[in-house]
């Protein structure tokens, strides 16, 4: 697969977001025991926690089928931003491919969880006083900031479609 003309150099990018999940999470799993919390500042603590729902838990209390079916939805998801990858050209276009990549990098990342253990490990957990935000990973801060990236995209398409003549 040649990546002369088009935007898959970009992988190695999905690739850093897929190794620095696991073995942030390969860590975690040596490090603490499922529940335990390590307060790291006031707002931040590390708190090893399974996840077999989506973003915010989202289907974690379903019968079992949801493994299935976010290891389907991630794969497909990712092979067809290899396609979108394979078609945008290999310059000039660095913030949509860049925002592709992680998120690739992060649906594989935490599909490689639900493949191995049935659910994903999160383990950064941030809080305002007693109000806590869901637990997360390195696979979903690729996945959120890739899909921010995908936004600005668009915008800056928009603005570029309406601007030219």
């Amino acid at each position: 697969m040649s990546t002369n003309g088009n935007a898959l150099r970009w992988l190695w990018l999905a690739v850093a977001v897929i190794a620095l999940d696991q073995a942030t999470k390969a860590w975690v799993v040596a490090t603490f025991e499922l529940f335990e919390v390590l307060p790291v500042l006031p707002v931040f603590d590390l708190t090893r926690l399974h996840n077999p729902g989506a973003a915010f838990s989202f289907l974690a209390t379903a019968s079992g089928w949801q493994r299935w079916f976010f290891i389907a939805l991630a794969t497909g998801i990712s092979v067809g931003i290899v396609a979108w990858l394979r078609q945008l050209p290999a310059r000039g276009q660095s913030v949509l491919a860049c925002g592709l990549a992680l998120v690739m990098g992060g649906a594989i990342g935490n599909v490689i969880d639900r493949v191995l253990h049935g659910y994903v490990i999160d383990f950064i957990h941030l809080h305002w006083n007693d109000a806590y935000f869901p637990a997360f990973n390195v696979a979903d801060s690729g996945i959120t900031i890739g899909a921010g990236l995908l936004i600005v995209d668009a915008l800056f398409e928009g603005r570029r479609r309406h601007a030219a003549p």
